[in-house]
């Protein structure tokens, strides 16, 4: 028995539709009107706060779906977890049990892996599908709001555009789970956005319900070379630092008046601005930083001036120089997004090395891959065994089933959704991956993919293939327009 694939179908479309024209007939489902109320009137401001609703809230739920347990795999759990033979059973939603010898009830569908293995889905934590999506053109180009330096209050899911073929891909390659952020070329570029890998209509429909907002920033090279290039405010590495300092002095200033009135609510309360309630909600703890930073220096200045303002740097991406300061990312509980060999590209990437992620690693700190590519996120399996071979070249004695948290565990602390996410535990969401071989072999691939217990991605069957919009219909088989 077929479950039911992610996707909308005709057949839902119109019963959609049919739904919609029912409410218009003659018979009225008006309620009547409320009596009038003799309550005494609220008192002004009794509603505002200085963090309202979030105005996009997630609209995503999974369909049902059977439970199904996935037997006889070589299982990777995402906490360093490794059983030779076991079973994963799933059932709404959720994973039930993980071990050997799993007893499932007998409506269960049955997946035989014996010869393959399983993990956790994969999240990557630093992509811009959707915001630069395929095809790149500048129509579909909405990543980077370059109009100034500090852009706080934009936000990445506003220009998300779910047809991007990429989320088809990334979920061939395995990903369940992505945060998509604003571009670097500013010093705070907007808020991003964590999505299951889910086929949608809408950004709402595949936003990861609870999983908390980050907000990009950017150090080094980018926004100095932006707005430099244009003779503006900020142009060399002091004029970042103290753009940074300033936007947050100011926002500490927004936070205070904030309270003041909350404390007191009398008069109007402060004229709410977008940037400031979005830097306010990081120094709340609401919002995590997620980072663009390349040099180690670069990194230790960051972290003092987190500590000045009192906020939290959830990760640094990119990270080339992390492997020289994993003391410094440990004290601070900081985690590091790197590529795997990415190196030399420009300047501050000159020291990048493929040892980075195991050197990091085994220096006690947070540790994982990242993509920051369309192409790239269809192997980040791939990616994470070049890095994992380097630090084993270099001595660095790391078992493959630890270093998939590089690709599981890891990105999910760093998003601040572990306890849901991340790795293969009771209780925690069904996102898993089925693969015909080893991971960590080029040779590997996702045959299944299961995103909350449902299929969502299957290598042998077309059905669990889904296109997008954008690309149904847009070319014949055989490749004729």
């Amino acid at each position: 028995m077929k479950r039911t694939p992610f996707r909308l179908g005709a057949a839902g479309a119109v019963t959609l539709l049919l739904a919609g024209c029912a409410s218009t007939g003659t018979q009225s489902h008006e309620a009547p009107p409320p009596a009038a109320s003799t309550a005494p009137p609220a008192s002004p401001g009794a509603d505002v706060t200085e963090f309202p609703p979030d105005p996009f809230p997630s609209t995503y739920a999974p369909p049902a779906s059977r439970p199904t347990v996935i037997r006889h795999a070589r299982i990777y759990t995402g906490d360093g977890g490794d059983i030779a033979s076991g079973d994963v059973l799933m059932r709404d939603g959720k994973i039930v049990a993980i071990g050997k010898d799993v007893a499932a009830p007998p409506e269960a569908s049955i997946v035989e892996a014996a010869g393959k293995f399983v993990t956790p889905g994969i999240i990557d934590v630093h992509s811009h599908l959707g915001v630069y999506p395929s095809p790149q053109v500048d129509a579909l180009a909405n990543g980077n709001e370059l109009t100034n330096p500090d852009t706080a209050q934009v936000r990445a899911e506003n220009s998300v555009w779910p047809q991007d073929e990429g989320f088809n891909t990334a979920r061939a390659g395995g990903v369940t789970t992505l945060e998509i952020l604003p571009g670097s070329g500013n010093l705070i570029g907007g808020l991003s956005v964590v999505v299951k890998n889910v086929p949608a209509r809408t950004v709402q429909e595949m936003k990861f319900p609870g999983a908390p907002y980050g907000l990009k920033m950017a150090c080094g090279e980018n926004p100095k070379r932006v707005y430099g290039s244009r003779k503006q405010f900020p142009s060399t590495e002091m004029g970042n630092v103290a753009g940074y300092r300033q936007a947050w002095a100011d926002a500490q200033d927004y936070d205070a008046r904030w309270k003041a009135w909350e404390k007191e609510r009398k008069g109007a309360p402060p004229k709410r601005d977008l940037r400031l309630e979005t830097l306010a909600a990081v120094l709340a703890g609401r919002v995590r930083v997620q980072m663009h930073c390349y040099r180690c220096d670069e990194m230790a200045t960051m972290l003092a001036v987190a500590r000045e303002f009192h906020y939290h740097i959830a990760a640094f991406h990119h990270a080339s120089e992390a492997y020289k300061v994993p003391d410094l990312l440990k004290a601070e509980g900081t985690c590091a997004a790197m590529w795997a060999d990415w190196w030399g590209f420009k300047m501050e990437a000159w020291d990048g090395i493929p040892e980075n992620i195991p050197m990091v690693d085994a220096g006690g700190a947070c540790a994982m891959i990242h993509s920051d590519s369309e192409d790239g996120i269809q192997r980040l399996n791939q990616e994470v065994a070049k890095a994992w071979a380097a630090g084993r070249r270099a001595g660095l004695d790391i078992s493959e089933a630890s270093a998939i948290r590089w690709m599981t565990l890891n990105p999910a602390r760093a998003l601040g959704i572990d306890d849901r996410t991340g790795s293969l535990a009771p209780g925690k969401m069904a996102d898993v991956v089925v693969w015909s071989a080893d991971p960590f072999s080029v040779y590997a691939k996702a045959e299944k993919v299961f995103i909350d217990g449902t299929l969502a991605y299957d290598r042998t069957d077309p059905a669990y293939q889904p296109k997008s919009d954008f690309v149904l219909g847009t070319f014949e088989e055989g490749g004729a327009r």
